[in-house]
C-alpha cells in the first residue's frame, strides 16, 4: 500500500519542483508584465491611506481574488495542524485492510471489494497526512479558481513569473548532504566534539544541537538540517527518549537551524533573499546576527540540558565499537563530494548549473557505489514540492503582509515577524519586507531577526523544517510529529533567541 503512496508523492514532488521551470520553458504570449497578477503593491495607489483596515479593504475591492488566495492559504495552514489526525485515520483503515486477510468465511469477491475500499481510504488519508504534500494539495483549488475567475493565460503568466531556483537548490543540496561520505565526514567532526564529554548520549545531543546548526552557515541550512536530523535519529532518538525530551529536542533543532545560518549571507533563505538588495555582506551578518545567534543557541541548549539532564544521563550509552565495523571511505571520494557541495552553493541561483552539477554527482555516486549508500530522493523531492507549492501560495499574500509590516516599530516588527513566520515561510516574510519602500535599517534588522527566530515554531516556518520532520517523524510514533507539541518544544528557545537579538548590542 505504501509503495503506491510513495510513488504518487514522488510524482507530485517531481511536478512540484519542476512546475515553474516547465511552464517557464513553454512558449506563451501572456507574460507577467502583460497580465499583472497578482497586482504589484504600487498598483493599488493607496500610499496616502494610513488606516490599515481601510487599505486592506480597498485592495480587496480592487481585486477580490486577494481574499480567495488568502483563504486557500489559511486552509492549507489549518490542514497542516490536522495531518497527525489524518495519519491516524489512515493507520486505522490500514489495520482493517490487513485484518481482512484472515477472514476466509466470506466469499472471496466480497472480501476483495472491502479490501479495495479500505486500501483506497488508507492511501487517501495517508496522502492527506503528509505535511510536505499539504500546500501542493491546496494548489488544486487555487489553480482551479484562477482559471475560472481570471482565465488560463493568467495562470500561465503567474507561474511563468516564479523562480524555481530555491526549491531545486534545496532538493539537490539535501540529496548531496545525505550521501554517506558527507554524513561520515560530519559525524567524525561532531564525534570529536562529543568525545570531549565521553561520547555519551548527552554529549552527542549537545554537540549536534550546537555545532550542527552553526555548520549551516557554511554548508547551508537544508544541508545542516539533513545531517543533524539523520545523526540525531541514529545517536539520540534510537534510544527512545521520553515524549517531553523528544519534542524539546525537535524544537531546539528547528529553532537552532533557523538562526544558525545567519553567520553568513548565503546560507539561510530569509537572508539570501534580502542580502543583495540591502547590501548585507558576511561582515555585516557576523557583526549584527552571527555572534548573537551562536550565543543564543548555546544558552537555549544549556537551559534544556539542565531541564532534562537526569534523563539524558540515564539513556543507554552508544556502543563505542559501532563505527569501527563500517567500511572506511577514501578521503578522495569525500573530497569530491565536498567539491560538489561547494559547486551547488556557488551556483545556487542558476538552476541549469545546479541541475547539471547534480547529474554529474549522480554519475560519480554510481561510479563509486561500493563506498556509497542508497541514494534516497523521496525526502528531498517532497521538501522541494513543499517549497515550490509554498512559493506559489506566497505570491498571493503580499497584499496584506506588506502593509502590516510597514506600520510597525522595532519590537512590534520583531514580534510580528515571529508570528507571521509561524504561519508562513520565513523567507517569504523577509522577501515581502524587502518590497516595503524606504524601510529603515533598524526595521530591516528587526524583521529578519524575527523571521529567523520564529523559524522553529511550526513545520512550515522555515524551509529546512520539512526535511527534519520527514527524517525524524518515524521516531514520534505512527501519528508522526504533533504541531502543538512542536510549538511547545520550540517556544522557550524562541524566546531566548528573541531576547538575544533584541537586547544584545
Amino acid at each position: 500500500m505504501m509503495r503506491t503512496v510513495s510513488l504518487l508523492l514522488l510524482i507530485l514532488s517531481l511536478s512540484g519542483v519542476g512546475l515553474a521551470s516547465v511552464v517557464a520553458a513553454a512558449p506563451s504570449d501572456a507574460t507577467h508584465s502583460q497580465i499583472e497578477f497578482p497586482k504589484f503593491l504600487e498598483e493599488y495607489h493607496d500610499g496616502e491611506t494610513t488606516n490599515l483596515w481601510q487599505k486592506l479593504a480597498g485592495r480587496v475591492r480592487v481585486d477580490p481574488f486577494n481574499v480567495v488566495g488568502t483563504i486557500i492559504f489559511l486552509c492549507a495552514i489549518l490542514h497542516t495542524f490536522l495531518t497527525s489526525r489524518f495519519m491516524h485515520i489512515s493507520h486505522r483503515y490500514q489495520q482493517e485492510f490487513e485484518a481482512l486477510a484472515d477472514r476466509e468465511k466470506e466469499s472471496r469477491q466480497s472480501v476483495e471489494r472491502q479490501r479495495d475500499a479500505l486500501q483506497f481510504r488508507a492511501q487517501f488519508f495517508h496522502f492527506m497526512g503528509e505535511v510536505e504534500a499539504v500546500f501542493g494539495i491546496w494548489l488544486v483549488p487555487l489553480f482551479s479558481l484562477i482559471v475560472l475567475m481570471k482565465g488560463w493565460p493568467t495562470l500561465v503568466a503567474y507561474i511563468t513569473s516564479l523562480n524555481p531556483a530555491e526549491p531545486v537548490f534545496v532538493v539537490v543540496i539535501m540529496a548531496m548532504a545525505s550521501s554517506r561520505p558527507i554524513l561520515r565526514l560530519t559525524e567524525n567532526w561532531l564525534a570529536k566534539a562529543a568525545a570531549l564529554g565521553g561520547s555519551t548520549p548527552g554529549s552527542w545531543w549537545f554537540s549536534l544541537l550546537t555545532l550542527g546548526p552553526l555548520l549551516g552557515s557554511f554548508i547551508t541550512e537544508p544541508a545542516a538540517m539533513t545531517i543533524c536530523a539523520l545523526l540525531l535519529r541514529q545517536k539520540f532518538y534510537a534510544l527512545k527518549p521520553s515524549k517531553g525530551l523528544s519534542y524539546a529536542t525537535l524544537g531546539l533543532l528547528f529553532v537552532n537551524i533557523s538562526v544558525g545560518g545567519t553567520l553568513t549571507n548565503f546560507a539561510a533563505p530569509p537572508v539570501v533573499l534580502v542580502a543583495t538588495k540591502w547590501s548585507w555582506d558576511i561582515h555585516h551578518m557576523l557583526a549584527n546576527f552571527g555572534w548573537k545567534a551562536a550565543l543564543g543557541i548555546v544558552l537555549a541548549n544549556i537551559v534544556y540540558y539542565s531541564r532534562y539532564r537526569s534523563e539524558l544521563s540515564q539513556l543507554k550509552r552508544i556502543r563505542a565499537d559501532e563505527k569501527d565495523k563500517r567500511r572506511v571511505i577514501p578521503w578522495q571520494i569525500t573530497m569530491v563530494h565536498v567539491l560538489f557541495l561547494v559547486w551547488t552553493v556557488f551556483t545556487s541561483h542558476y538552476v541549469s548549473l545546479v541541475v547539471l552539477g547534480f547529474l554529474f554527482f549522480l554519475a560519480f555516486v554510481e561510479a563509486t557505489d561500493r563506498h556509497q549508500g542508497v541514494m534516497r530522493l523521496r525526502g528531498p523531492m517532497l521538501v522541494g514540492f513543499f517549497l515550490a507549492s509554498l512559493v506559489v501560495h506566497g505570491g498571493f499574500q503580499k497584499w496584506w503582509i506588506a502593509p502590516v509590516l510597514s506600520g510597525l516599530s522595532e519590537w512590534p516588527m520583531m514580534i510580528g515577524g515571529i508570528i507571521l513566520t509561524a504561519f508562513n515561510d520565513n523567507a517569504a516574510v523577509t522577501y515581502l519586507a524587502s518590497l516595503v519602500p524606504g524601510l529603515a535599517p533598524s526595521l530591516r534588522y528587526a524583521v529578519v531577526a524575527g523571521a529567523v527566530t520564529g523559524g522553529g515554531l511550526t513545520v512550515i516556518a522555515n524551509a529546512p523544517n520539512p526535511a527534519g520532520q520527514s527524517i525524524l517523524a518515524p521516531s514520534f510514533g505512527e501519528d508522526g510529529v504533533s504541531p502543538g507539541c512542536l510549538f511547545l518544544g520550540a517556544i522557550v528557545p524562541t524566546i531566548i533567541m528573541a531576547l538575544a537579538f533584541m537586547l544584545l548590542p
